[in-house]
């Protein structure tokens, strides 16, 4: 029975850190991947015909460069921790020529900021007039649900998440891409662009404060399993050898016998 509880142990140990192997792998490539799309020039936004296939595996932290007119009155803050301490995210859409509108996260504000850019002062409505603005940035997929243990509150104005469908169904977006767009681009993965100071200096809102990093653990937890293992490989000798001299000791001696 001992015997067969250290094989399954065995057998356990090895396949989990196989497992994580092949996750350190999965990871690596992941890393690589998504350094070479925010390295890459920005390009054009996914069209709609694109919109169903969207996952993070191919489209995430894609670099994007995208022009329309900006629907001010129709910003929403989202909750944010970053650099700079606690505020809010301002999110915008932004109508292209085509109608679609994409929601653009312009940057970081601190808390003090929230009445100034809850209620901007903006026609109802995109002006022709003014000249179209351009955004570069990062594609991020939709953050439905909330924040851990919170709840968006459309009818509060109170979002912990940035959560493209809700947001849109909020602010009356007809044609809302089911993304959105953070402004700014990384100088490098595991950085904010330019490596900008954390200082609260403006100007608002503070853009290009994307992190892109991905835990990469898996070498450790793969030694620990396969260490692991070789625990199990040595405890079993070591009762293979108690088991083998216990039964030295207990041996018939035949010298001794014929003694007596």
């Amino acid at each position: 029975m001992l015997t067969l509880v250290g094989i399954a142990l065995f057998v356990g140990f090895i396949s989990l850190g196989v497992w994580q192997v092949q996750r350190r792998a999965w990871k690596l490539n992941l890393i690589e991947r998504v350094s070479a799309r925010i390295q890459a020039p920005p390009g054009a936004l996914p069209s709609p015909d694109q919109w169903p296939q969207l996952n993070a595996a191919s489209h995430e932290y894609q670099a994007v460069r995208l022009q329309g007119q900006w629907l001010a009155h129709k910003t929403v803050l989202t909750q944010a921790t970053t650099a700079l301490g606690a505020g809010y995210w301002v999110l915008t859409p932004l109508q292209m020529a085509d109608g679609v509108q994409v929601l653009v996260n312009r940057g970081f504000v601190p808390q003090d900021q929230r009445a100034q850019w809850q209620a901007p002062q903006a026609s109802p409505a995109a002006t022709t007039d003014e000249p179209p603005a351009t955004v570069v940035g990062l594609l991020r997929l939709s953050e439905p649900g909330g924040g851990f243990l919170r709840s968006n509150d459309p009818a509060q104005q109170r979002w912990h998440s940035r959560d493209v469908a809700a947001i849109a169904q909020a602010q009356q977006l007809g044609q809302a891409a089911p993304f959105f767009v953070d402004a700014g681009l990384p100088s490098r993965l595991g950085s904010t662009a330019a490596d900008l100071p954390a200082d609260m200096a403006g100007p608002w809102p503070r853009p290009g404060l994307t992190v892109v990093r991905f835990p990469n653990s898996h070498l450790v937890y793969a030694l620990t399993w396969f260490g692991l293992a070789l625990m199990v490989v040595g405890a079993a000798v070591v009762v293979a050898r108690y088991e083998r001299r216990l039964r030295a000791a207990h041996a018939p001696n035949p010298a001794h016998d014929q003694q007596h």
